[in-house]
């Protein structure tokens, strides 16, 4: 009996992985989608590139460089108007090591809390990269999203990761994407 098809996410997170499966799964039977854990040890890229899509791509090249494996890569987070765009590729790192979901919030809630409320607008950027080997040598692809919104006053919801609970979608006003 063959093993079916095999795609390594470039994550620890295991609701990421099974995520990804649960979507491909439909569109290429039999895959099993594999992250870091799942893999030999190999030194992650500093996601030192400047835009999610550099990011992505650095993570995701990397890991098709070290498994073999088609891989897939993202980088996200949320960009302020009021903050010229920040915490941008920042976001997870924003308040410093170790990185801290609440300590971010925090920094971003007193970074905004003088901007009316009129003035807190802001969206959530996310770039997904994927590269494989193909006949002729390397492959990759990237595809980008963005979801327009604004930053709240408050912590709200207890859903998602992030700042999740500080941000609110315009097709989705009144709720936070942690609720």
């Amino acid at each position: 009996m063959s093993e079916g098809p095999r795609i390594f996410v470039a994550s620890r997170n295991a609701k990421k992985i099974e995520e990804m499966e649960r979507i491909l799964a439909p569109l290429v039977p039999g895959v099993s989608v594999v992250g870091l854990e799942d893999v030999a040890f190999y030194a992650e890229p500093v996601e030192d590139a400047p835009t999610f899509e550099g990011n992505a791509l650095l993570k995701a090249r990397a890991g098709f460089l070290a498994t073999g494996l088609p891989s897939v890569a993202d980088d996200s987070g949320v960009c302020v108007d009021a903050l010229n765009g920040m915490p941008g590729v920042l976001s997870a790192r924003w308040s410093g090591r170790p990185k801290s979901d609440d300590r971010n919030n925090q920094l971003l809630l007193d970074q905004l809390a003088d901007v009316p409320d009129a003035r807190r607008t802001a969206h959530f950027a996310c770039a997904v990269a994927f590269v494989h080997g193909g006949a002729d040598g390397e492959r990759s692809v990237v595809v980008e999203g963005r979801m327009d919104g604004r930053v709240i006053r408050e912590v709200r919801g207890g859903g998602g990761f992030g700042y999740d609970v500080l941000f609110e979608a315009d097709d989705a006003p009144g709720r936070t994407t942690a609720e």
